[in-house]
């Protein structure tokens, strides 16, 4: 996917130097993930699925990424995972959330996954609004699931079910 000079790409382990960098932006948010800092590598490829792990490029910069961790490792929930879109910055406001979302919801759905689900801080209210556009609905909200920096956040849960995958 090209639009606006912006390129949507598959992600390989040698882009990792560049997606931590935009990872640790968004962990600084404090709206963005309970983490606290970047994982390994190795420690995140573990906890992602190996397919629909996308990186956004603008004149050969990474300026954003997208991928899907399984929500279970039982059998039953295969067609189900958790989305991650972060977005660079300098590079926010410009579209690359949704254009990575478009693509990850469009393979993911060339994979088999029927349901996409996401975990906001309710205060992240781009992402919220990012994920609606797409096509996600709030099913919704956690109250106090976990602590950031000793104080307890709520989130939103979201979910899109597939229009082509897992019909019958």
């Amino acid at each position: 996917m090209k639009r606006d000079g912006i390129t949507i790409r598959e992600m390989s382990p040698d882009h990792w130097k560049e997606v931590a960098l935009i990872y640790e932006q968004g962990i600084a948010t404090g709206m963005a993930t309970f983490e606290k800092s970047v994982p390994s590598w190795e420690a995140w490829n573990n906890n992602h699925i190996n397919e629909c792990r996308l990186i956004a490029l603008m004149q050969n910069k990474i300026i954003g990424w997208a991928a899907l961790s399984a929500v279970s490792s039982r059998c039953v929930y295969g067609g189900v995972a958790e989305v991650s879109v972060y977005v660079g910055t300098a590079s926010r406001g410009m579209g690359v959330g949704e254009m990575l979302l478009i693509e990850l919801i469009g393979q993911s759905e060339k994979l088999g996954y029927w349901t996409l689900q996401s975990g906001i801080f309710p205060e992240n209210e781009g992402s919220i609004h990012l994920h609606q556009k797409a096509g996600f609905r709030i099913i919704g909200f956690r109250e106090k699931i976990g602590q950031l920096d000793g104080v307890w956040k709520d989130n939103v849960l979201m979910e899109r079910r597939s229009k082509k995958v897992g019909l019958n």
